[in-house]
């Protein structure tokens, strides 16, 4: 999960302060003083974190809670509020409305920029735009195969020359070209500073290219350090925002983001993962909802559309209200699931389960026990998935010997798919519907549910 050790612990904050009697002086003071030391682990600059904590404790005692919420839930909303206006505020977006919008990509060495570039066309490409990627990087040797096979893994069209040394050449060759298309992403050269030779390179590529937006491409493990570097390429080059990429594998993640929200661009982006899936808007207001466990709807039925198509979802929404769930539409489900996302992820999205923190062990244990259902299934035949009910002796052990798993495994997957049905006919009636919708919003659905 993205920021885990820094969630983990502003979760355990919020769970002394529903666990006190009353919300007075001392709970504030212990409460904010928890938060500080969880930002400061996440490598957030003392100061910026000693600040926060201030405004939180300020209007915690001062301000007074309305009528319809308790001492508890004001507080947690004050705590809300102000780590949302931290890292950023309203979060900002990349209007598509010109043809083409062009987007260069600046950033140094190890930043990800390339990947990034990969990443954001494969974004866009997902809701229906015509994508273009194009590298000017020049300066780095693999950089030119790297964006054409991650082009290619996108689905768009990519444009570059090998053996060009000067970007803007590369530019003023195809530039005719990028009129065919609504978003023309372009990856520019990094080195280990920004240096002179850097500045007038992005300089030239701009001048030429005119682009929409500038965006500085900065990896999350740099940590504080993001606010310096943002800050130069904004005065130097004018960047109009910035992608935080690997910002699932560091513990310096709440360093980067909090730097680069006081710089003189937003976070419109940030990457959580290696796979070209894993990018994502920055919205800072969801995003401190994932960390407080709250969850995060928003980004869930985002991710949910890129797997399923509307159709889909409807024609599936209609066999299960009608008691027709067999394995077909378990193993769809499966599918859809691993185009969302990882279990972890995905639980963290959910209301009420993130607040939960159910162990790693677990989740992993139930994303291996779901490719094993895979494999199994896959060894069925199309009438055992359409009617499960006839998978029963031999039938068990012929699959187990197919999928090369056990014959306690098929018969597990057995079990689980009759509790499932089980569970979807609930859906069914209306009141039990309100029951199951009222135990969700509170994530106490068991984690097989």
């Amino acid at each position: 999960m993205v920021l885990e050790n820094l969630g983990s612990k502003l979760k355990d904050s919020l769970k002394k302060l529903v666990k006190a009697s009353h919300i007075d002086k001392n709970v504030v003071e212990e409460l904010t003083e928890d938060i500080k030391k969880a930002l400061i682990s996440s490598d957030v600059n003392v100061k910026l974190a000693e600040s926060l904590c201030d405004k939180i404790k300020r209007r915690a005692l001062a301000e007074k809670p309305a009528k319809t919420l308790t001492a508890r839930e004001h507080t947690v909303n004050i705590i809300y509020e102000e780590l949302t206006r931290f890292l950023g505020g309203e979060r900002e977006e990349i209007k598509i409305e010109k043809k083409p919008t062009i987007i260069l990509l600046e950033g140094l060495f190890g930043s990800g920029k390339t990947t990034t570039a990969g990443k954001l066309a494969k974004f866009y490409k997902k809701r229906g735009y015509k994508v273009a990627t194009v590298q000017t990087d020049t300066f780095r040797p693999a950089a030119y195969d790297q964006l054409k096979q991650l082009s290619k893994e996108a689905d768009v069209k990519f444009y570059g020359e090998e053996k060009e040394k000067n970007p803007v050449k590369v530019i003023k060759k195809y530039e005719s070209d990028f009129k065919k298309f609504d978003v023309v992403i372009v990856d520019s050269a990094g080195r280990d500073a920004l240096n002179s030779e850097l500045i007038k390179e992005i300089k030239n590529i701009d001048k030429t290219l005119k682009p929409h937006e500038k965006l500085l491409v900065i990896s999350a493990d740099i940590g504080q350090a993001a606010q310096k570097q943002a800050q130069a390429f904004y005065d130097t080059t004018g960047i109009t925002g910035i992608i935080v990429t690997k910002l699932d594998g560091t513990a310096k993640g709440g360093g980067s983001l909090a730097a680069c929200s006081i710089s003189g661009a937003k976070v419109k982006f940030i990457t959580i993962g290696e796979k070209l899936n894993d990018i994502e808007h920055f919205k800072p207001k969801n995003f401190v909802s994932r960390l407080l466990g709250m969850g995060d709807l928003e980004t869930l039925l985002e991710k949910a559309k890129e797997a399923i198509s509307t159709e889909d979802a409807e024609e599936a929404g209609k066999r299960l209200m009608e008691g027709k769930f067999n394995l077909n539409d378990l193993y769809t489900q499966l599918e859809t699931m691993k185009k969302v996302g990882p279990l972890k992820q995905i639980t963290q999205m959910v209301p009420g389960m993130g607040a939960m923190n159910v162990p790693k062990d677990a989740l992993q244990k139930q994303e291996s026990q779901m490719k094993v259902w895979k494999f199994a299934m896959d060894s069925m035949t199309p009438e055992e998935r359409e009617n499960p009910d006839i998978i029963t002796g031999s039938r068990v052990e012929r699959i187990a010997k197919g999928s090369g798993r056990s014959v306690q495994e098929v018969r597990g997957l057995i079990k689980q798919y009759n509790q499932m049905k089980k569970a979807m006919k609930m859906l069914g009636s209306p009141k039990k519907m309100q029951k199951f919708m009222k135990m969700f919003g509170q994530g106490k659905l068991p984690l097989n549910f």
